[in-house]
């Protein structure tokens, strides 16, 4: 289902490319992803470093993967959504539609990077078990893998949540990872998330959140 008609989305579209916008739009289904992708390639024409967004791209047809590279497009994805949606996902899809949902490695490929989030309050608002679906593709350490094979390795999970997140929408300069001049956005944990075992993961407790410099949580 289309919220607006084409007519208003080019619009959109006319003014953000007019007035130097990000264009985020929300699509979840195969045919609302082409149909968006479609639209974009309309006004970028190649590729740019305009960053605009799919919110979802829960199911994009393999097809038009294509896209998100050739356009500069950036997939932001939920992966527990993945999770979340595997016990009747292929029965309302069908079992060809599956190979492009929640192909969130498939669409790294594409793009380059891609940004993770929570989805909060649709899904749970913990980032560590946004990194752990993202990673194990299942959300608790005794589940089938949904789809492993569009898991991320740690690091570009931990990156989608960080520097490519913040990428996304052009703070990159200045938050996303710790280097000289950035905000001290810091969150500590008590385990190593690229180091530890996945049983242990889920239990991962934040000891401190530090937001520019200052101490907001404290475990």
């Amino acid at each position: 289902m289309i919220l607006n008609n084409m007519r208003h989305m080019n619009g959109l579209a006319d003014t953000a490319l007019t007035f130097g916008w990000q264009l985020c739009t929300h699509a979840i289904g195969d045919s609302a992803n082409s149909t968006i992708l479609k639209l974009y390639k309309t006004y970028l024409k190649g590729k740019n470093d305009k960053r605009w967004h799919i919110e979802h791209a829960q199911v994009v047809d393999p097809k038009d993967q294509k896209y998100f590279k050739e356009y500069s497009v950036i997939p932001s994805v939920q992966p527990t959504h993945a999770t979340s949606d595997a016990p009747w996902a292929e029965k309302r899809l069908g079992k060809k539609r599956m190979k492009g949902a929640y192909a969130y490695k498939d669409l790294l490929k594409q793009a380059g990077y891609i940004a993770l989030g929570t989805d909060f309050p649709v899904e749970d608002i913990s980032p560590i078990a946004t990194y752990y679906t993202a990673v194990y593709r299942t959300n608790t350490d005794k589940g089938k893998p949904f789809q492993p094979e569009n898991a991320l390795s740690k690091k570009d999970a931990l990156r989608g949540m960080t520097i490519w997140a913040a990428k996304s929408v052009f703070l990159d300069k200045e938050k996303g990872s710790l280097e000289p001049g950035k905000d001290a956005d810091i969150v500590i944990l008590d385990q190593d998330l690229l180091k530890e075992k996945q049983e242990k993961l889920l239990h991962t407790t934040v000891i401190y959140t530090i937001v520019t410099g200052k101490i907001m949580y404290k475990h």
